[in-house]
């Protein structure tokens, strides 16, 4: 069975969004994530930022690329609730750990919360989704 008829046999909820915004929501989330992440990164290659407060910012993206292959590659739902919350926590972890680091980067949390916004949704979308198909 391939992904797409796959994820349209599976039981959502009444809020599930129209397929359609997906695309259009993760590209300008992609766009914020590249500057303020990128922004992180640069800091601490150039040694103006530890690289602990830069850690949460690569697992966050390490957790982010994985959902894809876990939800539609191995089409397993459980690994991906799993992995969402770990996007989720990271993300938290990242933005508290700026905001506390660097006051000069505090634009990083303010530019980074529709992204906190968009993955608790996607977080109680994907635990829903789970739950629904146990």
């Amino acid at each position: 069975m391939n992904t797409y008829n796959w994820y349209q046999t599976l039981i959502k909820p009444s809020w599930f969004p129209p397929s359609w915004l997906f695309g259009p929501v993760w590209t300008v989330l992609y766009a914020i994530i590249v500057v303020s992440f990128g922004t992180v990164f640069y800091k601490a290659f150039t040694g103006k930022l530890s690289w602990i407060v830069a850690l949460p910012f690569a697992l966050n993206l390490i957790f982010n690329f994985a959902f894809t292959p876990l939800q539609f590659g191995l089409k397993n739902n459980l690994l991906a609730a799993i992995d969402i919350v770990l996007v989720l926590g990271t993300l938290i972890s990242a933005l508290y750990a700026i905001w506390y680091a660097s006051p000069d980067l505090h634009w990083v949390v303010y530019s980074n919360t529709p992204y906190l916004l968009w993955v608790t949704f996607a977080t109680i979308l994907q635990l829903t989704i789970t739950y629904l198909n146990r």
